[in-house]
């Protein structure tokens, strides 16, 4: 299960938790923090970390918290050693000076960001296996399109690690885990699944292509509220919020709602949000703002402060959004900011602004 960047906006540690309790064999992160983060609140199921290590220190202190380095450049095994020949400081000074640094090799089979070149991983997978002070523990890829239909860079980066595997076999090697697969890949060709499978936007209920259309039936994990402030009644010729891009053509009443951009609401989406209270549906008026929104209440509705509205829901979620900001969910969902409360369904809501 891939939890990086705070589980794509749902808490890390949460999602961490009930994705290992459903089955998960182990978690992906992007960076040291994020790992420790997860140790720290008591996780104790294998963590990789995509990132790559720079510093003899970062990886002493991954080894301490029991996390797994990804190894992209043949320099970075010569790295591992020298943290494991200094003398590790802090918590690992009762570790044994002879530890070994558990490892992944990421090869680059046409994604162009990390990884070592496909044509020396065979190579660089041997010398791997054969340093001291590291232990490989899987060999893995990631692809570049797999979102897009019959593409042939999906199919060239598939024959290339293919390829390595080969080559790994004819040099009397198999790596002990192989993996390939991210969401699009894995729910569109079970070719790619190998060992394991790297499972990320679809865990949160977001279909990672539009060509798997019906064969994706998932729902979306996210939903995003705030609780109504104000109502006030304004009358026709009114300006509401920086720069009165919107002014009333009719006595309306108006609520504010205690989420703006600096919660991950986009700026851009200013005028073209849609809400929910009580069932009725919200039009937001004006500029979204840093901590507040404006939105136009039915004359009919039966709401009040402390109401609970709904950013997400009839249909509206992240693809929404980002379809209308002409960019993907990965952004949307990452842009929800840490001051909003993140809630399992079986919690009770605190009494919050932000819900």
């Amino acid at each position: 299960a891939v939890v990086k960047a705070n589980a794509y906006g749902h808490g890390a540690v949460t999602v961490a938790k009930t994705a290992i309790a459903a089955g998960a064999s182990g978690l992906c992160v992007a960076t040291l923090q994020e790992g420790i983060e997860l140790r720290t609140a008591g996780v104790q199921a294998p963590i990789m970390m995509f990132g790559v290590p720079r510093t003899p220190a970062e990886i002493q202190t991954a080894f301490a918290h029991n996390l797994e380095w990804t190894i992209s450049d043949r320099c970075q095994i010569s790295l591992c050693q020298t943290a494991v020949r200094q003398n590790p400081s802090g918590k690992q000074a009762a570790q044994p000076h002879n530890l070994s640094v558990p490892v992944h090799l990421n090869v680059d089979t046409g994604m162009s960001r990390l990884g070592v070149p496909w044509t020396e991983a065979a190579e660089i997978s041997q010398v791997l296996q054969k340093a001291e002070g590291v232990t490989p523990l899987s060999l893995y890829s990631h692809f570049a399109t797999a979102d897009e239909l019959d593409c042939p860079t999906t199919e060239q980066q598939s024959q290339r690690f293919n390829q390595v595997l080969q080559d790994l076999s004819h040099r009397g090697l198999k790596p002990s885990v192989v993996h390939l697969a991210n969401s699009a890949a894995t729910l569109s060709d079970r070719r790619w699944h190998f060992d394991r499978v790297r499972v990320g936007l679809a865990l949160y209920g977001i279909s990672p292509a539009s060509f798997l259309g019906d064969r994706c039936q998932l729902q979306p994990a996210m939903s995003v509220k705030a609780r109504i402030t104000h109502l006030k009644e304004i009358p026709a010729g009114t300006g509401v919020s920086y720069g009165h891009r919107y002014v009333s053509d009719r006595p309306q009443r108006l609520a504010t709602v205690a989420i703006g951009y600096a919660d991950g609401v986009p700026r851009r989406l200013s005028g073209v949000l849609k809400g929910w209270v009580r069932g009725y549906p919200l039009q937001q008026v004006g500029n979204v703002t840093m901590d507040q929104t404006l939105w136009i209440v039915p004359a009919e509705a039966d709401v009040a402060v402390g109401d609970i509205v709904s950013l997400f829901g009839e249909g509206w979620n992240a693809q929404q959004w980002a379809d209308t900001l002409g960019t993907i969910p990965y952004e949307i969902l990452c842009s929800f900011s840490a001051r909003l409360p993140r809630h399992t369904i079986e919690s009770q809501a605190v009494e919050s602004d932000k819900c």
